[in-house]
């Protein structure tokens, strides 16, 4: 497919332009490529040399030039945003603003760039004041960024209309990117940039001064990790840390930092002080209080805010009896009281590409940045010391022969020229001369002259030195680095560190009733499949009523929280949740509405889900085999097929085995009893399985499992229709082989031929 693109020859909308035919495909290829690197380049990844996306350097360049350096007044926010729009930046004013705001707010940047004076928003995520409502001015951080700036160290370029310039990076005597942090998102790639301590910056970047072939290690130790305007504790261990530092990717994971308050009578409360960064209070208090309206924070009482300045959370437990350890270790798994923040140091390099970067890679292009700023401030300082020498020794020839050049100013008719010719001036010298005023001919402004000449030319062979030497040039940056630190490091209010690095906690195996109320029922299923969920544990349930022509079958006492396993004649596995069942009052529901169950099929068994646990499985022809619980779960309404089904056959049973089991009883509807060893069972996931017991008649009748010994309670037992049981510790006489026919039970063994008559 073609398209015509017409490109008119000027801008007045007559055409007469270059019209060319050209692939669609080829056309908004070429378009969207421009639109991402325009996106990547200027608007949403930070340059690594001055840690700014565009706007935010344009934002700090108006300023200046608008002269709201710290020491001065402020200005209204609309007049800076203005400015910046009319000048540097011609994009919605609301965008500009809230660039400014986050400039502003002391939760977002560790180390505001900008003095806001007005509403500018908190914690609790309420938006700042309207523009025309705020005032700002830069702070010293931001001067620091900008300082040097008039001394050609940075590259300048056309604004958007030609008609001013604008830098295209900051000088930067700060380490802004890592030390703020950055965030944004491109097309096909993203950045994301936590922020850390100045003073543990100035550490690193003087030892990698000192030995640039620095390990990771050691840089590690010295940069421990980030350090989040907001506190908290960073729980990250320090492999998890050495590697996303390596590599440029990576997360780290930060907790709430909260103390244990005592009240009166035993009782306490929580108190956080600190709560993870880029997290809304507000949002936060109230997502904790659905969890604990929907009883998923079963430990937790109440929870209410009394922050003012500073943050304070109160957390109320059930009970003076409840761990606080394990209160806030469930509120770390559910709620925003534990986050991670990731690490994708993905920045625009010196020469505009983007790419992800180590720690030592940035803090290196950082150095190379400021070496370079010494380099070209010391070379334009150079060049301005040249020009002002020039134009003293063009004076201290004019004193020196004063006279002549009274004469020839008064005298002749083109001094200039008779002075460049009488005295070997240049153009430069001679017009300073002829520019100098009369009482500038006294004794005094000769000395001062040459003392300037001198300092200047003292001055002139030290910046030669340095240019010449890089071991100088690297101790200057090293200077600078430590003045950096003494003004804003440890020692200073800003520079003290707010997040504590801290150990990475163990796992403390939350119980799940800490997370869910776990409340005592008991599930009753009828005959017809009619299932419900009765408050309590009741043993006897025989006043429960059903509909009619219906009665009772099975009767499990579980848990709200538990996972409920129903064993069909069609050999599926069902599963369903506990509290997903109707309550006790009624007659409940049917199990079809809740799985897809056919209507032929009955309900074998009900079993209450127990991870790791062994189930036997067997169908009414004898044919059975061992499976793992944790392979009949489903997942789906339609259930999981495990037992495979003969012609005639259907599931029969669905019995647990305990650990200490060994030996494996079967009885036959022909009332021949078998036992065998448990181990010559094979453990499947789903199948049809071995013969358990031989039948020329009937089918199976019953069976279970047990451990065979002499101890109190070993053997195999049975109840019968009195209700009293049968222990037999001597089994010899019923032993056999898998699949053997079996003998006739021992005398008491019920007529009903099961274990349990009931």
């Amino acid at each position: 497919m073609t398209t015509t693109i017409d490109t008119p020859a000027s801008g007045d909308g007559s055409g007469g332009g270059d019209i060319r035919n050209i692939r669609l495909v080829d056309a908004l290829s070429d378009r969207y490529l421009s639109y991402a690197l325009s996106t990547i380049m200027s608007r949403s990844l930070p340059d690594v040399r001055d840690g700014l996306k565009p706007v935010h350097r344009r934002l700090l360049f108006a300023m200046r030039q608008l002269r709201l350096d710290p020491g001065s007044g402020f200005k209204k926010s609309a007049r800076v945003v203005g400015d910046v729009i009319g000048k540097y930046h011609p994009h919605g004013d609301q965008s500009i603003y809230d660039a400014l705001v986050r400039l502003a707010q002391d939760f977002s940047l560790r180390y505001p760039l900008i003095d806001g004076q007005g509403n500018f928003g908190n914690v609790d995520g309420d938006n700042a004041a309207a523009m025309r409502y705020t005032e700002a001015r830069l702070t010293e951080l931001a001067g620091a960024l900008l300082d040097g700036i008039d001394e050609d160290t940075v590259d300048m370029r056309p604004t958007y209309d030609g008609e001013a310039e604008e830098p295209t990076v900051l000088p930067a005597a700060f380490p802004n990117l890592l030390a703020n942090g950055a965030q944004g998102i491109a097309v096909g790639m993203a950045t994301s940039i936590p922020p850390h301590n100045v003073g543990e910056l100035c550490d690193a970047l003087l030892y990698l001064i000192k030995t640039p072939n620095v390990g990771l290690e050691k840089l590690v130790d010295l940069v421990p990790g980030p350090d989040f305007p907001t506190g908290g504790v960073l729980v990250e261990g320090k492999d998890a840390i050495m590697q996303a530092y390596d590599t440029g990717r990576g997360s780290f994971r930060i907790r709430a930092r909260w103390e244990k308050e005592e009240l009166k009578g035993g009782q306490y409360q929580i108190i956080v002080t600190e709560i993870p960064f880029q997290v809304q209070k507000s949002r936060l208090i109230e997502k904790t209080a659905d969890l604990m309206l929907a009883r998923k924070l079963f430990m937790l009482g109440d929870i209410r805010d009394e922050s003012a300045e500073d943050v304070r959370i109160v957390l109320e437990p059930k009970s003076r009896n409840v761990d606080p350890e394990l209160l806030m270790e469930s509120l770390f798994k559910q709620t925003d009281m534990e986050v991670r923040f990731s690490l994708n140091m993905n920045v625009l390099d010196r020469d505009q590409t983007p790419r992800v970067m180590s720690l030592k890679e940035v803090l290196q292009a950082y150095l190379d940045h400021r070496h370079e700023i010494l380099v070209r401030a010391s070379k334009n300082r150079l060049g301005k010391i040249a020009n002002r020498l020039e134009v003293l020794e063009g004076y201290l020839v004019a004193f020196l022969n004063l006279d002549e050049v009274i004469r020839i100013i008064r005298e002749e008719d083109h001094p200039k020229a008779e002075l460049i010719k009488a005295f070997t001036l240049s153009e430069v010298q001679a017009d300073a001369i002829l520019n100098m005023r009369l009482r500038s001919l006294r004794k005094l402004e000769e000395m001062s002259i040459r003392d300037e000449h001198a300092r200047l030319t003292a001055e002139k062979a030290d910046l030669e030195d340095i240019l010449a030497n890089e071991d100088r040039r690297w101790s200057i940056v090293a200077d600078q680095i430590k003045t950096l630190k003494k003004n804003f490091g440890p020692r200073t209010e800003l520079g003290r560190r707010r997040t504590e690095v801290g150990e990475e906690p163990a796992e403390i195996e939350v119980p799940l009733e800490a997370v869910i109320e776990r409340e005592p029922v008991t599930i009753l299923c009828s005959e017809k499949g009619w299932v419900r969920a009765m408050k309590g544990h009741h043993e006897d349930t025989s006043d429960a009523k059903f509909k009619e022509g219906d009665q009772g079958r099975f009767s499990v006492m579980s848990h709200t929280t538990d996972r409920l396993i129903v064993f069909a004649s069609n050999g599926r596995c069902y599963t369903l949740g506990v509290d997903k069942l109707p309550g006790g009052r009624g007659f409940g529901e049917p199990l079809r509405l809740m799985v897809d169950m056919p209507n032929e099929v009955d309900v074998v068994c009900l079993h209450i889900y127990r991870p790791g646990q062994r189930i036997l499985v067997a169908a009414s022809d004898g044919r059975g085999f061992l499976v793992a619980e944790d392979d009949v779960v489903a997942q789906t309404r339609s259930g999981k097929q495990v037992l495979n089904l003969g012609d005639g056959a259907t599931a029969h049973s669905f019995h647990p085995v305990a650990k200490e089991h060994t030996m494996v009883a079967v009885i036959g509807e022909n009332r021949r009893l078998l036992v065998f060893a448990l181990e010559e069972l094979p453990e499947m996931g789903r199948g049809r399985g071995v013969m358990l017991q031989k039948y020329k008649d009937g089918g199976l009748s019953d069976l279970k499992t047990f451990k065979l010994g002499e101890e109190k309670g070993d053997g195999l037992t049975w109840k019968d229709s009195s209700g009293r049981i049968w222990t037999r510790q001597e089994v010899i006489e019923w032993q056999g082989r898998r699949a053997s026919t079996g003998k006739l039970p021992p005398p008491g063994f019920p007529r009903s031929n099961r274990f349990e008559d009931s």
